[in-house]
C-alpha cells in the first residue's frame, strides 16, 4: 500500500460520488459547501497540492473545471460568478492533503458586499480601494 494515499479521503471517493470526469480529473461535490452546488476539482492521482501535479494533469483540471462551471451555470440561472481556488500547505487552509480546487458557486446578494472576492478571507486583507 502507498503510505502517501492511506486514509486520503479522496482516494477513496466512491463512483457514485463522481459528478463528472475526465481521463486525469474527477470532480465531486464539497461535502461541507461554502454556497449550494460547491464542487471540488481534483486529479485521479494522489498529489499533495498544485505544485506537485504533471501538465497533463493540470490541463485535465482545467478542462473539467471549465466543464463543470458550464454545467453549473445551466443548473442554476442564479449563478453569476464563481470564486476559484486551491490552497496549498496547512497554513494556506489544506485540510486534505490530496490536491484539489474549490469551484464555488456566488449569486448576488450571497453576501453584503463581495468586492475583494478571496482577499477578504484573510481578516483586513482586501484594500477598501481594491480593483482586484
Amino acid at each position: 500500500m502507498n503510505l502517501s494515499t492511506l486514509k486520503c479521503p479522496f482516494c477513496e471517493i466512491k463512483e457514485d460520488q463522481i459528478i463528472a470526469q475526465n481521463t486525469h480529473a474527477i470532480a465531486i461535490r464539497d461535502a461541507y459547501p461554502v454556497t449550494p452546488l460547491h464542487t471540488l476539482i481534483l486529479p485521479r492521482r494522489h498529489v499533495h497540492d498544485v505544485f506537485g501535479m504533471g501538465q497533463l494533469e493540470v490541463m485535465a483540471c482545467m478542462r473539467l473545471l471549465d466543464d463543470v462551471r458550464r454545467g453549473l451555470l445551466l443548473e442554476d440561472p442564479l449563478i453569476a460568478g464563481f470564486n476559484v481556488g486551491s490552497n496549498a500547505g496547512e497554513v494556506a487552509g489544506q485540510s486534505v492533503f490530496h490536491c484539489h480546487w474549490h469551484l464555488i458557486p456566488r449569486r448576488r446578494g450571497d453576501v453584503a458586499v463581495p468586492k475583494g472576492g478571496i482577499r477578504n478571507l484573510i481578516r483586513g486583507g482586501a484594500s477598501p480601494n481594491s480593483m482586484v
